[in-house]
């Protein structure tokens, strides 16, 4: 049994394949350029192994994850050049005939991290994760379900309300401004102060603003959805802004309710080196065969 990981990101792709223990037998990464490109490359990898019994498929976006709709599989509307209204899905069916799970990058990375939290705690029912790095995005996985139904969650644009030292700058998103991506995701670092985020000392005041606007970002999940985990994952998230979003949580959300040791409840990724998504990509890829299974059942 292998399974093909892609995880599909606005900036690089990466491609891997795992065994039936979803162990990374094999990986390659390259920078995402124009779609016909980007997609012939990412078939060609995986046509050089004898087989692929399922994929497991996370993809920048916005996607449409809506089966019933005539675009499901697609790349819509999105701010990435070139890759709006690509049929990206069904360019995978073209070559290969077996079963696939289409979600969102930041999803493929919440079920990573949601399996890997069940296998030490059984009493693991739910993980939210968050990511912050060139944009913002949120999955959540509730009993091993994703939320969304019609649409993957859209987190990156809810509002927050503005740090007092930071009232003048108007936000990066194109769409709403001032939204908690416009505001905390990493690009903001050089748009208020020209200096990049990984050349920004920790001790520069620009770290606590942004982890004012994480914290209160933490602070609407858990009162909406009452996660038993929420995981900080992408470039911004070091252990270090980790550690001040903890802080700041702590402030804003005053012991309303019990979420136990912030040092288990708010936490980086457990799976190293990056590899949440392409791990639950290889689990959503075994899903997308049991899924199938139940499907033909169903059908008989």
């Amino acid at each position: 049994m292998l399974y093909g990981s892609i995880e599909a990101g606005g900036t690089k792709f990466v491609c891997a394949v795992g065994d039936e223990n979803f162990n990374v037998v094999d990986q390659t990464q390259f920078p995402t350029t124009t779609p016909d490109e980007t997609l012939a490359r990412t078939v060609k990898y995986f046509k050089k192994f004898d087989h692929i019994d399922a994929f497991g498929i996370a993809s920048f976006g916005p996607i449409d994850i809506d089966k019933n709709s005539d675009t499901y599989g697609w790349i819509i509307k999105t701010p990435k050049k070139g890759w709006s209204n690509i049929d990206f899905l069904g360019k995978m069916k073209e070559s290969f005939h077996v079963p696939m799970f289409w979600t969102t990058d930041v999803n493929g990375s919440a079920y990573g991290e949601y399996v890997s939290a069940k296998r030490h705690d059984e009493n693991i029912k739910s993980v939210s994760y968050i990511t912050i790095g060139t944009g913002i995005g949120m999955g959540s996985v509730i009993n091993g379900d994703f939320l969304g139904v019609k649409g993957t969650p859209e987190f990156g644009h809810i509002k927050v309300k503005r740090h007092r030292d930071d009232l003048d700058f108007k936000g990066t998103c194109p769409w709403h401004g001032d939204c908690l991506e416009g505001v905390a995701s990493g690009p903001t670092f050089e748009a208020r102060n020209g200096v990049k985020g990984q050349d920004t000392p920790i001790s520069d005041p620009t770290w606590d603003i942004i982890a004012y606007y994480a914290a209160q970002a933490v602070v609407d999940l858990t009162v909406t959805f009452r996660p038993d985990k929420v995981v900080l994952g992408g470039g911004v998230c070091t252990p270090e802004f980790i550690a001040k979003v903890r802080a700041q949580f702590t402030l804003l959300f005053n012991n309303y309710l019990s979420v136990g040791s912030l040092e288990k409840y708010i936490t980086g990724p457990e799976i190293q080196h990056n590899g949440s998504a392409t791990f639950g990509d290889f689990v959503l890829a075994q899903k997308a065969i049991d899924d199938e299974k139940k499907n033909i059942e169903v059908g008989e």
